[in-house]
């Protein structure tokens, strides 16, 4: 094997580890919090309210910021972009843990803000120097979420434990300072160029934002965030009421997490077989619709509706990255129905808990909540099925 070759492949090996490591500093410090609202709240003697703010405030941040991925991208490049999105995500999480009420906000925000970014554009960026690996890849990366999300969510609380939640959450400052040393050896490569796609930016993002694929690609990829958010915020409250102890509530909580990680060792080379992904779509959203089907008819059996859920929400989230590459034709077309698909999704995603909770107080059970999901999921399902079609935006 020649020098030139080697030099290929170990530039192509560098830029997967790096996009890995980006993957985990955009889950983890992100759902890592919610363990530790109860100490939060007692430390800051906040109330539920503000205390849920924590949670939906990055939430609304993807929202806000994810429109505009696409044209930080394009004017400063998407490697250059990314570098600023894990600084953003590295000072957020510093400022979280710092020793003021303001700052657990201001943190929070700002993290949120630098997952936007990074949710964007990674799929623009697979796109773009993977396209005929973008399924395996978008399930690699999927797969290295679902492991830090379930890792940190299982080592919050005995850090708290040892050295208090502010060193617990200062803790995931360690996942971002790694991606940003090793994605600065890319910032040489195409730091200077946003884009090798931007001839006609207005145009490509006008056919997305006008596209009926589009929307069906965005319903699908919100309808899915906002029931995953809705459980990840409510399953210990559920299952606590269906009579589970808090103990055993939370350990569910986190298995659901883990098994949502483990479609990214099989979809992807699934996928790369497939001509469409139709079935795809359709079994994994009714993995998900089933289980919360389970949790309203048979909440005994929890165990096994977390892990269906983990691992239908798992599939879905990487069917939803991965349509936002395949049902377009260039890097730019990718990124700006990123920002589409994740400001509406986020959206709804940002409002979904907060809705389920109504709903609970006013029916005064989860009953009701359960079944809506469980309709969203069959909506989702539809939606997916459109998507899946081997189709792309203008084409």
């Amino acid at each position: 094997m020649n020098h030139p070759m080697k030099r290929a492949i170990a530039g192509q090996a560098v830029l997967v580890a790096g996009i890995l490591l980006i993957a985990a500093a955009l889950r983890a410090p992100f759902t890592g919090l919610p363990p530790l609202l109860g100490p939060i709240a007692e430390d800051f003697g906040l109330n539920t309210l503000a205390t849920g703010a924590l949670t939906t405030l990055p939430l609304l941040a993807f929202a806000l910021i994810s429109p505009f991925g696409a044209l930080f991208a394009r004017a400063f490049g998407l490697e250059r972009t990314l570098f600023y999105a894990l600084a953003a995500i590295a000072l957020g999480i510093a400022l979280r843990s710092a020793d003021g009420v303001w700052t657990l906000y201001l943190g929070t925000a700002i993290i949120g803000m630098g997952i936007a970014c990074g949710n964007v554009l990674l799929p623009s960026l697979v796109k773009r120097d993977f396209p005929q690996r973008i399924a395996s890849l978008t399930g690699a990366y999927a797969l290295t979420m679902g492991v830090a999300a379930a890792v940190g969510s299982a080592v919050v609380i005995p850090l708290a434990q040892a050295w208090g939640w502010r060193v617990s959450l200062g803790t995931f400052l360690l996942l971002p300072l790694a991606a940003l040393a090793v994605w600065m050896t890319q910032l040489g490569n195409r730091a200077s160029q946003a884009s090798t796609d931007t001839a006609t930016p207005q145009q490509d993002g006008g056919k997305v934002w006008h596209s009926v694929l589009a929307w069906q690609v965005t319903l699908f990829f919100g309808l899915n965030s906002t029931i995953y958010y809705i459980v990840i915020g409510w399953l210990p409250a559920i299952l606590v009421d269906a009579g589970m102890t808090p103990a055993r509530a939370g350990s569910l909580h986190g298995i659901l997490q883990l098994a949502s990680a483990v479609p990214g060792l099989v979809i992807g080379p699934i996928l790369g077989r497939m001509r469409d992904q139709r079935l795809a779509a359709a079994v994994v959203s009714l993995f998900s619709a089933t289980a919360l089907l389970g949790l309203l008819l048979a909440p005994q059996l929890a165990l096994a509706w977390s892990i269906l859920f983990g691992l239908g929400s798992g599939a879905n989230i990487i069917l939803g990255l991965s349509f936002i590459a395949l049902r377009t034709s260039n890097a730019h077309q990718a990124a700006t129905l990123s920002g589409m698909s994740q400001c509406l999704g986020y959206l709804l995603a940002a409002t979904g808990p907060i809705a389920i909770g109504a709903l609970h107080d006013f029916t005064g059970g989860w009953q009701a909540p359960l079944a809506l999901c469980t309709a969203l999921a069959l909506a989702a399902m539809g939606m997916g099925i459109l998507s899946g079609r081997n189709r792309r935006i203008g084409a």
